[in-house]
C-alpha cells in the first residue's frame, strides 16, 4: 500500500522537476536557444499552432534564430506571435525567412531575468510540497482505517520526507544553475 502512495509521490514530483526544466530553458540568457521560442503559439489558419509546427527552425550562429516558414503566408504571423510574447525580442524578415537576433543582456534585465527563475524555482518547491501533503494525507487516512501500523506510518512519513528534500534540493540546484548561466557575461 505504501509503495504505490511512494511510487505515485516520486512519479509526480520527477514531473514537475522536468516541467520545471522545460520553464528553466525557455528563459533567455543572452545566446540563442530554440527552447526560447517553445511557448510561441502562430495562427495558422485559425488555430493556434506551436512554432516549430509550420516552420523550420535553426541556430546558425550564437545570436541569431533564423525561422523559415513552410509557408511564406505565415512570416507575417509569426512575426505578430513573436512580438506579442513577453521574450523582448524584435524579428526581422526578408520575406522568406524570419530572423530573430538576440541581444547581449543588460545588466537590468539580467536580474529581472534572475528574479524569474527564483519564481519558477519557488513555483516548482511548493508543487513538491502539495505532493508531500497528498501522499502524507494518504498514509495519515490508512492510519485511521487501521491498515498501516504507527510506527510504519512514521517510517513511511520519513521516506516520503527524505524524496521532498532531495526533490527540493534538486530545484535548488537548477535555479542555481541556470542563474550563474543568465549572470555570466
Amino acid at each position: 500500500m505504501f509503495k504505490e502512495i511512494y511510487a505515485a509521490a516520486e512519479k509526480k514530483m520527477k514531473h514537475t522537476l522536468e516541467v520545471m526544466r522545460k520553464d528553466l530553458a525557455s528563459i533567455r540568457t543572452g545566446r540563442a536557444s530554440l527552447a526560447i521560442l517553445d511557448g510561441i503559439l502562430v495562427d495558422y489558419y485559425g488555430t493556434a499552432t506551436p512554432l516549430n509546427q509550420v516552420a523550420s527552425l535553426a541556430v546558425p550562429d550564437p545570436a541569431l534564430i533564423t525561422i523559415q516558414p513552410w509557408e511564406a503566408s505565415l512570416v507575417k504571423e509569426i512575426e505578430r506571435a513573436i512580438l506579442q510574447s513577453d521574450l523582448g525580442l524584435t524579428p526581422a524578415n526578408d520575406g522568406k525567412i524570419v530572423r530573430l537576433p538576440i541581444p547581449s543582456l543588460t545588466e537590468e534585465r539580467r536580474k529581472q531575468l534572475a528574479k524569474k527563475v527564483h519564481q519558477v524555482g519557488e513555483e516548482g518547491k511548493t508543487i513538491i510540497r502539495q505532493h508531500r501533503r497528498d501522499a502524507n494525507d494518504h498514509l495519515k487516512a490508512l492510519l485511521k482505517d487501521k491498515k498501516i501500523s504507527e510506527d510504519e506510518e512514521k517510517r513511511a512519513l520519513e521516506q516520503v520526507q527524505e524524496l521532498t528534500d532531495r526533490s527540493v534540493k534538486q530545484v535548488d540546484e537548477l535555479v542555481q544553475h541556470k542563474e550563474k548561466e543568465i549572470l555570466s557575461v
